[in-house]
């Protein structure tokens, strides 16, 4: 069950700092609690601290992506 506050608002924790904030509009950085909350995070994506996991590439591949003999 999601806490919520006194508006009804859902509570929900910073992504970056685990601090427990409000799910609001008000809040331009949501689901954020700060804009440097929201720029750590940020900067973890562009350093690739962060990852998805993904297959790794075939050797066939390359033959789909290239065009077709003229």
């Amino acid at each position: 069950m999601t806490e919520r506050s006194p508006s009804g608002a859902p509570v929900v924790r910073c992504p970056s700092c685990q601090k427990s904030l409000v799910y609001s509009t008000d809040n331009p950085s949501r689901p954020f609690c700060s804009e440097r909350c929201r720029g750590v995070d940020l900067g973890a994506w562009a350093s690739e601290r962060y990852r998805v996991a993904a297959a790794p590439p075939q050797d066939d591949d390359d033959e789909i992506l290239a065009p077709p003999p003229a």
